[in-house]
């Protein structure tokens, strides 16, 4: 009777927790409040929850919040010393002869740039750059922001910041060979699908009404060696094949972006530069951190409270990975509005639903929750940099939805199937 009351008020609980993250509730506080709960009617002890809910994941979260902020930073970095402008300069001059080699052009600069930078900071300041450009090329509005947003969400495949953010879910799951080949498959997947985005808009693209930006910031941005082009990709390069750790990749590329442009002729404009680089990148993710913290309470909980349920779940999981990964393929949009397949929503219950089962291998599950997150991540309304992005090219929330719904879909449909053959 007890065990059926849990259950109950765990799947109420649960219910009310997607409504709340769907509706655009803070996830922060959303999490916090469902760790609390689900550590009560999982009937945890007070002593053991503070342990081992509130304290041991926070400080073993710790390597993951170095690598999020050095990310950010280098993100920063590559915008402040004018290389993320230079790149944007240099692929605008293509726009006046070929609109639409342009705009592909675009699509990949934005994926080389964020391979490594993240946050949203790095987004906006990337985002003021070129969305002018594409504007300035007739680039209409909705498939603007749609580039811009599935660009980014096709390079987070082999962005070691965000990669650990979601290692977190599958502790089992590390940043090596397998996954690696897996990552920069979907990248290329959802690249390729982004292209064929701007082919099949060829003639809206060449018919646009050019628009000129007012104050635009990439007539600002002064002209840096075409050496510094390669820094984008170099902590990527690093990782794979020098086998660095992502905060030595990152550090060493943030200091020859330094030393390429200029910024290490003095100490005291080196020190000037360092400090106001670091201060916004950690503002800008300062927010991103504390609900992370927060998650990570919120999944121990989870794992805590569902212990009692494995058999149940166990008996109602299908077996097969393909029947799995056909299931996900046709429910994909609920990673919609941080909806039951969104690891930065309600997915982090499903996620430590699934992992209690031991049913199957983590690197599998990543692969199964991972895809449709990044569906979310890429073309979902709620994401940040998504939704500075709607509302800088001030497009309504539904035409940006309709647009990038059905190639986002198609993306995660074969990334699923990519990581049931490579994961």
């Amino acid at each position: 009777m007890a065990n059926a009351l849990t259950g109950i008020l765990l799947i109420a609980t649960f219910v009310i927790f997607i409504g709340y993250a769907m509706k655009g509730g803070n996830l922060t506080v959303g999490f916090f409040v469902m760790a609390v709960l689900w550590t009560v009617i999982g009937r945890v002890p007070f002593n053991q929850a503070i342990k081992d809910i509130f304290t041991e994941p926070v400080l073993n979260y710790g390597k993951t919040a170095a690598y999020i902020i050095f990310g950010s930073w280098f993100g920063r970095v590559l915008v402040d010393t004018g290389i993320a402008g230079s790149i944007s300069r240099r692929t605008e001059k293509v726009g006046k002869k070929s609109p639409i080699l342009a705009t592909i052009l675009i699509a990949l600069v934005i994926a080389l740039i964020f391979t490594s930078s993240y946050g949203v900071g790095s987004a906006i300041a990337v985002g003021v750059i070129l969305f002018p450009i594409m504007f300035s090329i007739g680039v209409p509005k909705n498939i603007a922001v749609t580039i811009f947003t599935m660009s980014i969400g096709a390079a987070m495949y082999v962005n070691n910041v965000l990669f650990v953010q979601f290692q977190v879910f599958f502790p089992e799951v590390e940043w090596g060979s397998r996954y690696q080949r897996f990552g920069f498959v979907a990248m290329g997947v959802q690249m390729a699908i982004v292209i064929l985005f701007i082919l099949f808009n060829s003639k809206k693209i060449k018919n646009g009404t050019p628009v000129i930006v007012e104050g635009s910031s990439s007539a600002e941005v002064s002209d840096v060696s075409t050496f510094t082009y390669v820094l984008p990709v170099l902590p990527v390069l690093l990782s794979i094949f020098a086998k660095w750790d992502a905060v030595p990749a990152l550090l060493l590329s943030i200091i020859i972006a330094f030393l390429a442009t200029g910024n290490m002729k003095s100490y005291l404009k080196f020190v000037t530069m360092m400090n106001e680089t670091a201060k916004h990148a950690i503002s800008d993710i300062a927010g991103l951190l504390i609900m992370l913290f927060v998650l990570t309470m919120f999944q121990a909980a989870a794992i805590h409270a569902m212990s009692g349920f494995t058999s149940v779940f166990q008996a109602i999981l299908p077996s097969s990975k393909l029947v799995l990964v056909i299931i996900i393929a046709i429910v994909a949009p609920l990673s919609y509005f941080r909806g039951p397949l969104m690891l930065y929503g309600a997915g982090a219950a499903v996620a430590a639903i699934l992992i209690g089962t031991g049913m199957f291998d983590q690197y599998f599950l990543y692969g199964l929750l991972v895809v449709p997150s990044m569906m979310g991540v890429s073309a979902c309304i709620t994401q940040s940099w998504n939704l500075w992005a709607v509302q800088y090219a001030e497009l309504d929330t539904k035409t940006f939805l309709v647009t990038g719904l059905p190639w986002a879909w198609a993306a995660t449909v074969i990334n699923l199937f990519a990581a049931y053959f490579l994961l």
